[in-house]
């Protein structure tokens, strides 16, 4: 069978899985955590393969880090699961009850986008994540996952499909892809395919975006600032900055540009620098921060970075408005954070910075679907049409209109005969 006829199979089991229960949901994803912790040191020997494989390659050190699975990796994500259990469901929830007229009720009720592809970068724990929302959401899901990490996530694939399909749900409301070939045909799916969720580099994303007539969502670069304020404590700011870069630098919401005001300068790029040391950081300035503390030059460049690594770069601004516009110019629009104990310039910020997360006095590492109590996430999207910032399981929502109605035509309202009176129920 090729595989876009195995595409065509999961949209014909997307209504299946869009009318389960909740308890069948719910039973399917305790199968799935259940699964998981059994086959755990199979998923290990995996893991180790793909490390192996990686570290003969030259796989870049952050890449290493992302493909790391271990037990602590595997108790967050089984303790994502049994969160996403606990929730209620996001199915089936009337959005907008109206009568028409006498007998003729709308209501507008969530129900699941239907079949989401989903292509993902090292990580193995993004591929049962993105399962477990896509399950509790009652979406069929497409997962390629890149090639450096194909042993974990074929073990960890199967051990959730089978778990899942065990339980009762569909056979084929899941999907692996793992051939690079496979994304050309993927994106050619879109009589198939609702929804195409890309998490990669810039141009990757592009090139998806480019090369699809399917729906795209998600982010590219995580370029994400801190602007410490003339206002800020300084004593607060240093361990917000030091989480921000270096609590796990891989991450798309790892700060990558500090932005300080000239005015705060002088006293906090000193204790700054000591506390980056410390961390191994290799701090990038402007000419105006090497005056005040010993640093590489930075460029533009630096600007438009994602470093991904233990590197920030640091340039003084005359005031916030300068931060704003620096933000704004070449943030990728995803988490920027202000130190300040000013709230009105809180306020200005969070107002003018046109990003999904803006944050005051605390770290960019908290823009996370679990963090925010989504249970989990399927990325960050950068994106304003659909959903934006953390997408969990709302965002893999669409909703439908049901109208109910007892012999009702159009023609009576087209003549008069009858005349809608709008009345919310």
């Amino acid at each position: 069978m090729g595989l876009q006829e195995k595409i065509a199979q999961v949209k014909q089991a997307a209504p299946l899985l869009a009318a389960t229960s909740l308890e069948q949901r719910n039973k399917a994803l305790a199968a799935a955590a259940k699964a998981l912790e059994t086959k755990k040191e199979t998923i290990f020997k995996a893991n180790k393969e793909d490390l192996k494989n990686a570290k003969e390659n030259h796989i870049p050190e952050p890449i290493l880090n992302r493909l790391k699975f271990d037990e602590g990796k595997l108790s967050d994500i089984i303790s994502g699961i049994h969160d996403l259990i606990q929730m209620p469901d996001p199915l089936f929830q009337t959005q907008l009850a109206r009568q028409l007229d006498e007998g003729l009720n709308l209501y507008r009720e969530t129900c699941p986008i239907g079949v989401i592809g989903v292509i993902f970068e090292s990580r193995p724990d993004a591929l049962v994540q993105i399962s477990a929302l896509c399950i509790k959401s009652g979406n069929c899901a497409i997962l390629k996952g890149g090639s450096e990490a194909m042993e974990s996530n074929r073990i960890l694939f199967q051990t959730i499909h089978e778990a899942v399909t065990n339980a009762g749900l569909p056979q084929n409301c899941m999907l692996q892809l793992e051939a690079r070939s496979d994304i050309a045909e993927l994106l050619e799916c879109h009589e198939s395919v609702d929804l195409l969720i890309p998490r990669g580099s810039n141009a990757f994303v592009r090139y998806i975006m480019d090369n699809t007539k399917i729906p795209v969502m998600g982010h590219a670069d995580g370029i994400c600032h801190i602007y410490v304020d003339k206002d800020a404590d300084i004593e607060k700011s240093i361990p917000i900055i030091i989480d921000s870069k270096t609590q796990y630098v891989s991450a798309c919401n790892a700060a990558e540009t500090l932005l300080v005001h000239k005015e705060i300068a002088k006293k906090l790029l000193p204790a700054l620098q000591k506390a980056f040391h410390e961390k191994h950081v290799e701090l990038r300035g402007s000419k105006e921060v090497q005056d005040i503390i010993a640093c590489n030059p930075s460029s533009e460049e630096d600007d438009h970075t994602e470093y991904l690594d233990y590197i920030i770069s640091i340039k003084i601004v005359n005031d916030m408005d300068e931060a704003i516009r620096h933000i704004n110019h070449f943030g990728s629009h995803h988490t920027d954070c202000i130190l300040t104990e000013d709230n009105q310039a809180a306020h200005k910020f969070m107002q003018l910075v046109d990003s999904a997360g803006v944050y005051q006095n605390c770290s960019t590492r908290f823009a996370d679907g679990y963090r925010y109590g989504f249970g989990a996430e399927v990325g960050i999207s950068t994106s304003k049409l659909h959903a934006r910032g953390p997408v969990g399981l709302e965002g893999l929502l669409s909703y439908k209109y049901k109208l109910f109605g007892n012999g009702q035509i159009v023609g009576d309202y087209a003549t008069g005969k009858k005349s809608f009176h709008f009345k919310n129920l």
